[in-house]
């Protein structure tokens, strides 16, 4: 179903409803990015409960904003993945290593397991993965201050 003739709202207990072109009130809809890294503008479906697609919206421009703040609000509640903005410093050279870095979520500490935990998405956008399976992002590898770069590139 596109976004054709449909409401977005949220219930009593904070639940996101969709009401289709039909009326039909579908309880406990959930935003889900087509590209999630790579192009959070474009794409964002309405699922249901089971994982079927009620709505699909080609990109941000085309939600209504009061149903884009509803939907805004949810993804950030579902997804968890900071930026990293700045390497500070690596226990060591090889791995494991342990890092300390600043994110957009504030300084935290990861284990990198080995050089196979920092994957490129596309271009200069790397993902990195702990020991404990959080994924953390580099939107622009190039964008890191000097250090940071010098740290990473020893691990590529």
């Amino acid at each position: 179903m596109t976004n054709q003739s449909h409401r977005l709202e949220r219930d009593d207990l904070g639940s996101l409803v969709l009401i289709d072109h039909a009326g039909t009130r579908h309880v406990g809809v959930y935003p889900v990015r087509a590209f999630p890294i790579t192009a959070i503008e474009a794409g964002i479906g309405l699922m249901d409960s089971s994982g079927k697609e009620l709505c699909w919206f080609p990109d941000t421009a085309s939600i209504p904003q009061n149903e884009l703040e509803l939907i805004q609000a949810e993804l950030a509640t579902r997804e968890f993945m900071p930026v990293i903005e700045r390497i500070v410093k690596v226990s060591t050279f090889a791995t494991p290593s342990i890092w300390d870095i600043q994110t957009d979520r504030g300084p935290t500490r990861i284990r990198l397991k080995g050089e196979e935990d920092i994957r490129r998405i596309s271009g200069n956008t790397l993902l990195i993965s702990d020991a404990n399976g959080l994924q953390f992002l580099i939107k622009d590898s190039t964008a890191l201050d000097k250090g940071s770069k010098k740290l990473l590139d020893r691990f590529r």
